[in-house]
């Protein structure tokens, strides 16, 4: 994502950078090619989804995001269970693909640079500094995509 209209500043915004770069280095180094793992920041408070073996893996990766420096909040929507397939992690690429495009074409009052999508096994995860109307229409536009699951908004709002 580029700085563009974010609302973050600029050192909350390396910030982080910082996050997902450290958390996914330390897990890598501990758990390699064991996990599926995406760590994405956004202010500061950080989502991870992938899948793991079981809940001690789930829990210690919660304990290693948690001790990256400035880590303010985690949502571990990690699932035990099997990696997913290169199609899954195909179809949730053009699911985020979609959503961004359906965001961008809506001609509706928000700047597709406040919001991230982050798409895995088709629940679409949506973050960002937001007020609630910007928040309500991305929340529609993604709840009304194709072959969405869930939609779960982890916006905060400014409003």
């Amino acid at each position: 994502m580029s700085k563009g209209a974010d609302r973050r500043t600029e050192g909350t915004y390396i910030d982080d950078g910082y996050i997902e770069d450290t958390a996914t280095s330390r897990i890598k180094s501990k758990y390699a090619d064991k996990v599926h793992i995406n760590i994405n920041s956004y202010n500061r408070k950080v989502l991870i989804t992938g899948e793991v073996a079981d809940e001690n893996v789930k829990t210690d990766i919660t304990r290693i995001v948690g001790g990256v420096q400035t880590v303010m909040g985690i949502n571990n929507e990690l699932v035990v269970g099997p990696q997913a397939s290169l199609s899954s992690r195909s179809g949730d690429a053009l699911i985020t693909s979609n959503i961004n495009l359906r965001l961008r074409d809506s001609g509706k009052d928000l700047q597709t640079e406040r919001v991230e999508v982050i798409t895995e096994n088709g629940v679409v995860y949506l973050l960002g500094l937001v007020t609630r109307k910007e928040g309500g229409i991305a929340t529609d536009v993604a709840s009304t995509s194709r072959s969405v699951k869930k939609v779960v908004p982890l916006f905060e709002y400014i409003d």
